[in-house]
């Protein structure tokens, strides 16, 4: 029987999915330890404390895997119900007892785990290894079902890519993903490659896409993931400019302004008002995951480089 029992707090959302899975481990010598407790909902905190009550446990240690409103903000509360230390990054501004070593052994009772500095959809995300069980707790950076949001500011594509390349290298021996939401994953690795294969997809895609000519985000947008869905698009958007953001920088594609007020549809693309999406209860979330907060007044038109343009055309359906 495994250590680790699912929790899943009731806010299911586009964002979340079924809900944000919290996590309740038994740590041995009647301990528990609760990975993301959740959003501040009282009768999800209520089921946390009862499945440790339920199990023989005590709830003394609390991890966070990144300061988003979906995972952390009911660390406060359980820590107040239980006497709980409150373990996070050392960049996360979340309300803490203590910061993790990362990249290193953190023991809590009678199981250890490895810590993992894992940057990407958030600067100050981690991962943790359960090797007994060869389990690892991914948060928001694997999910169980369908892929990571990566937008700027408070997200980087680079970043993202190379920690899915150390889950990879790094815990070849693991076996089962718990994500941040959706269900446990029971072939992580493969897992893991379906990531990195998806994200290596997408940018080939943008590529072969600039191939074709210069264009604009939403131009880029509607190029690649068609009409049908354009209450999506703005979240495809963001998607868009990360990995324009690590393009730019690397020399792979160059920018320009445009001198002209964006249309209509540019601005809602760019811009949206995003409680008319999601409505106001599931809003700063959205701020959160998707950088709602960087406001893309400017439109730029963006141009593969010459060094480039091969290599995009070996891609180019």
């Amino acid at each position: 029987m495994s250590r680790i029992a699912t929790v899943r707090a009731p806010n299911p959302s586009p964002m979340t999915l079924t809900g944000t899975n919290t996590y309740v481990i038994d740590a041995g010598g009647g301990e528990a330890l609760v990975v993301d407790p959740g959003p501040v909902i009282e009768r999800h905190l209520d089921a946390i404390e009862t499945n440790a009550r339920e199990r023989g446990l005590r709830i003394t240690t609390i991890a966070v895997t990144h300061g988003h409103p979906d995972h952390a903000p009911a660390a406060a509360p359980l820590r107040a119900r239980t006497g709980a230390t409150v373990w996070v990054h050392p960049h996360s501004d979340v309300t803490h007892d203590r910061t993790f070593a990362l990249d290193a052994n953190w023991r809590v009772s009678e199981l250890s785990l490895r810590v993992i500095d894992a940057p990407g959809h958030t600067f100050e995300h981690v991962a943790l290894y359960e090797p007994g069980e060869r389990a690892l707790l991914t948060g928001d950076v694997i999910l169980g079902e369908g892929t990571v949001v990566i937008a700027p500011p408070g997200g980087a594509m680079r970043p993202y890519q190379r920690t899915l390349a150390r889950l990879r290298d790094e815990f070849p021996e693991a076996t089962t993903i718990y994500g941040g939401h959706g269900p446990r994953i029971d072939d992580a690795r493969a897992k893991i490659l379906d990531y990195i294969e998806h994200r290596r997809i997408r940018e080939s895609e943008l590529l072969a896409t600039l191939a074709r000519g210069p264009m604009t985000i939403p131009q880029i947008v509607i190029a690649i993931y068609g009409t049908a869905r354009p209450q999506l698009w703005p979240a495809m958007a963001r998607q868009m400019l990360a990995y324009l953001i690590a393009l730019s920088e690397e020399g792979a594609v160059t920018a320009h302004t445009l001198d002209r007020p964006m249309t209509e549809q540019e601005n809602t693309i760019l811009n949206p008002a995003w409680e008319t999406i999601v409505g106001a209860e599931h809003a700063p979330l959205i701020a959160a995951e998707l950088g709602a907060m960087l406001k893309l007044d400017t439109l730029y038109e963006y141009t593969l480089a010459v060094s480039s343009r091969k290599d995009a055309r070996l891609v180019d359906p």
